[in-house]
């Protein structure tokens, strides 16, 4: 027997619309199932790096966003006193195939559930998975919340760092709250007072207020995020939402300090919509030891299975090369080999994450400031290598990974 004949996909976000296509392009059948009554039509802008938006191409999704979304090619950094500290490339057609994109995440999930229709892949909404009720060496069954069941040959999670399905690998695991999040808003580029020749998008440090983040998106730029992180402690649900819903604060948070930064951050904060304000929590999950369960018909992959700070960009973007080279996993291992394939794989995936957290870290070490320069290495003051990040062959990577 060849590959999985199909594969229950729990989650329509993102990750899960992805791995449906990218099954589909394998010729594998697949259903995605949604606690929501619908697709999600919210949330703010997200960057796709050259990785995964050759991933999205492979899809076939490429050319559709493209025209909704914002390119650039540089990530700039400032100091305080208003000076260029740094660039990171985050794209550059010439060199990579792509450039960056940032567009709000509600546009590529309708791009994704559009496409997932076209090929005829079910999506169901309003079913909330629950628990895994037996696994075999050929079949997973499952429940759902409305007392209804399901079986398939594997089931992915692809739901999230609060993932419901990673219960089953991991029943005691709780993602850990950061006591931190990201106060992000939206406002007119236009107001947005800059000298001539100042290049956007930047982050400004400050060594009082932290970092100050200003991103154009829309695809002609005209609008920009801005956005700081401020400490927080953590809330349930009910305390999230009551946070979320006095949105005067989070204006007056951004504000705070305003005087301390460059001139450009008064300009952005001058005039703040409420009703374009975000708030962004910051979850982290431990290292993981396994992907996927005992009999390998249970799996979890983006958000579910690793945690990556902000710094590089690459959370969304790991997160498509996950489903992307599972789905190759499939097609290319018999249901005898299906331990082994995905054991390969998870080696395979950790060791890019691995190096995207070694990323990471170079990245922090050329940020700090000034007077903490005596502490660089001369590794953290070269040239980013980022060849290997960007300009992957995905369907090699995975045959090499095979042997």
């Amino acid at each position: 027997m060849t590959a999985p004949t199909n594969v229950a996909i729990i989650g329509a976000g993102l990750s899960g619309l992805a791995l449906a296509l990218s099954l589909h392009k394998q010729s594998i059948p697949c259903t995605v199932y949604e606690a929501r009554p619908a697709s999600l039509d919210i949330g703010g802008a997200i960057m796709l790096s050259p990785n995964a938006l050759r991933i999205l191409d492979a899809v076939g999704i490429y050319d559709r966003i493209r025209v909704h979304g914002f390119e650039f090619q540089s990530l700039y950094f400032r100091s305080a006193e208003d000076e260029e500290r740094d660039s990171y490339e985050f794209g550059n057609r010439d060199k990579y195939g792509y450039d960056g994109l940032r567009i709000f995440r509600y546009v590529l999930i309708d791009a994704l559930v559009e496409a997932i229709k076209e090929r005829g892949i079910p999506i169901q909404y309003g079913k909330k998975f629950t628990r895994v009720v037996s696994e075999t060496d050929i079949a997973v069954e499952w429940e759902f919340d409305d007392g209804t069941s399901g079986r398939a040959a594997c089931l992915v999670g692809a739901d999230g760092i609060h993932s419901r399905v990673r219960k089953y690998l991991y029943p005691d695991l709780e993602p850990r709250f950061t006591n931190a999040m990201g106060v992000t808003a939206a406002v007119p580029t236009s107001q947005i007072i800059a000298p001539e020749g100042y290049k956007l998008p930047v982050t400004i440090m400050n060594p009082t207020h932290g970092a100050f983040v200003i991103a154009q998106q829309l695809v002609d730029g005209s609008e920009s995020l801005i956005g700081r992180q401020k400490q927080a402690p953590d809330l349930d649900r009910e305390g999230w939402n009551k946070l979320m819903n006095d949105k005067q604060w989070c204006v007056d948070f951004l504000r705070d300090g305003a005087e301390d930064y460059p001139p450009i951050v008064k300009s952005a904060v001058s005039n703040i919509p409420l009703n374009k304000i975000n708030l962004w929590p910051f979850y982290v999950v431990p290292k993981l030891d396994r992907w996927a369960s005992d009999h390998s018909r249970v799996v979890i992959l983006g958000d579910a299975a690793h945690a990556i700070p902000p710094t590089a960009g690459q959370g969304v973007n790991q997160a498509f090369e996950d489903v992307y080279t599972y789905a190759l996993i499939l097609s290319q291992c018999r249901q005898e080999d299906l331990e082994r394939g995905l054991k390969l794989w998870q080696k395979g995936r950790q060791e890019r994450v691995d190096r995207v957290l070694a990323l990471n870290k170079q990245i922090d070490a050329r940020r700090m400031p000034k007077e903490q320069d005596a502490g660089r290495s001369e590794l953290e003051n070269e040239e980013f290598d980022l060849e290997w990040l960007y300009s992957p062959d995905f369907d090699e990577l995975v045959r090499s990974w095979l042997g």
